[in-house]
């Protein structure tokens, strides 16, 4: 196949499957509740004929460099970061659909859910092919709504609501602030070519700034930079499971792949980039931890540690945008993959034992910490699976969670400064707190006196179990041969440093 339709038909399977799912669900609802199964089939098939043209680009990619191809005015290049963004979004939205196959079923709204699914993958994979700063903002805002209704698919429930109208608004303040600094480049330059503005972009001035630090606030919201992470812990508490998975592994992340887009064109206007990303990533961290240690809800502790783990990527952009040292940016990248990875198998065991103990049952009750009591003696599978996720996240070796954060702070380390030295410390010594509440979480699976939610909890099926083990699987082996990864972060790395004009 060649490599630029490849690249068409993978922006154009998910979102031409999104309309035809929910109008076959729609037309089969009120027929027979058999046929009405047929709208996850056919989001499923979809992202699974996405590996397809995903294999052919990302060949090209890798073997020859950047893939483009032009739409009248309009350019789609895939390069190393849209490459990377890309596959870990087919991998967790194939995951995510074949675990929903259980937990969705017969829920009310469902070919809603399976519309939305395929058109959030679609426009995180457009985004990061967007070659102008405009179509970067509109694939940045296709993304935005279609999670909003995601987060709140379970409208009957009035913290999903909430969660919803909260997301809704402060993403909403960021689009604006986006578009705002988009007019003044435009008003400046005449042009919002990427590649056009970063030749440009030392005649800036003041407007640079003003245009960085509106990118660097309005995608910040989205990319959960405090302090504009108030909507994360409710959304990704609210949402589906599948969704939470979604939301914390893909979505945050494909804000600070725009970010770091927006950014890289105006590296010429000022050196302080670098210096504000590292800056954010120390408050991420502090901040995210600090609220996880308080939490009594699971999905609301996964959640704030998010943060904390979008901190040590914001590390490792920073010291690659300050420096140009490519060990940061390919750290940044490798953790960006780890926290799908580990991050979704997290969400995914929490939706599993969800499932169980509560959605079976006809309650939408959320899972308790005091809830995962004994429950490796019933679901010892998901405990494990969750325990390997938490353990991850907290950093112990030698599971990949490890990996990525020492490679970012060899790159710290490798500058020989000071402070990024003391900095890198700190943000050890923050990984090490991680463990005060991912710990606690592994013990309680582990008692022998079960939960009184365990011991009335029904059967996970198989469809849940699958996705669970084939990322236990990558959060184990990645650990192991960290180095797998470097054909797929290396290109990343150079990318990003290209963009920042090293």
């Amino acid at each position: 196949m060649n490599p630029q339709m490849a690249l068409l038909w993978m922006i154009i399977l998910p979102l031409g499957a999104s309309p035809v799912a929910y109008m076959i669900g729609r037309l089969s609802y009120n027929r027979s509740k058999g046929l009405f199964g047929l709208a996850r089939w056919v989001t499923l098939v979809t992202v699974m004929l996405t590996w397809i043209p995903l294999f052919f680009v990302g060949r090209a990619v890798v073997i020859d460099g950047p893939v483009s191809f032009k739409v009248g005015r309009i350019v789609m290049e895939m390069d190393g970061i849209g490459l990377l963004l890309s596959a870990t979004v087919v991998l967790l939205g194939t995951l995510v659909t074949i675990f929903s196959l259980s937990y969705m079923k017969d829920e009310e709204g469902e070919e809603k859910y399976y519309a939305l699914l395929p058109a959030l993958c679609g426009m995180m994979i457009g985004l990061g092919c967007a070659r102008d700063l405009f179509n970067l903002w509109v694939w940045f805002e296709g993304m935005a709504i279609t999670s909003y209704l995601l987060v709140a698919f379970y409208r009957d429930q009035p913290g999903a609501l909430e969660a919803g109208i909260k997301y809704l608004v402060q993403s909403a303040v960021g689009s604006v602030l986006v578009l705002f600094g988009i007019s003044i480049i435009f008003l400046k330059a005449g042009t919002l070519d990427l590649v056009e503005l970063r030749e440009m972009a030392s005649g800036f001035g003041p407007l640079g700034l003003a245009a960085g630090a509106l990118f660097l606030a309005g995608f910040g919201v989205k990319a959960a930079m405090v302090p504009a992470h108030t909507w994360l812990p409710d959304a990704h508490s609210q949402a589906p499971s599948g969704i939470s998975a979604m939301l914390s592994g893909v979505v945050i992340e494909a804000g600070l792949v725009a970010m770091l887009r927006a950014l890289g064109v105006l590296s010429a206007t000022s050196t302080a980039w670098g210096a504000l990303l590292l800056m954010f990533g120390v408050l991420n961290m502090v901040v995210g931890n600090l609220m996880a240690l308080r939490q009594t809800q699971v999905k609301r502790m996964l959640a704030y540690s998010s943060l904390a783990q979008v901190g040590y990527m914001l590390i490792g952009f920073g010291v690659s945008a300050s420096y140009g040292l490519s060990n940061g940016a390919a750290g940044g990248f490798f953790h960006l993959f780890n926290h799908a990875m580990m991050k979704g198998l997290a969400f995914l065991a929490a939706g599993s034992l969800i499932y169980a103990l509560y959605l079976s049952r006809g309650k939408h009750n959320p899972l308790m910490v005091e809830d995962l009591d004994g429950a490796a003696q019933r679901y010892p599978l998901t405990a494990f699976a969750l325990s390997v996720a938490l353990l991850a996240l907290g950093g112990l070796p030698p599971l990949s969670g490890f990996m990525s954060k020492w490679q970012i702070f060899l790159a710290g380390a490798e500058t020989r400064s000071t402070a990024l030295l003391w900095l890198v410390i700190f943000a050890g010594l923050n990984s090490v707190l991680s463990l005060g509440y991912y710990a606690p979480l592994v013990n309680r699976m582990y008692r022998r006196q079960p939960s009184e939610a365990v011991k009335e909890g029904k059967p996970i099926a198989v469809s849940m179990a699958l996705p669970m083990v084939a990322m236990l699987l990558f959060v184990v082996v990645l650990g192991f041969w960290p180095v797998w990864m470097s054909w797929l972060t290396a290109p990343a790395a150079s990318s990003l440093l290209a963009g920042f004009g090293f």
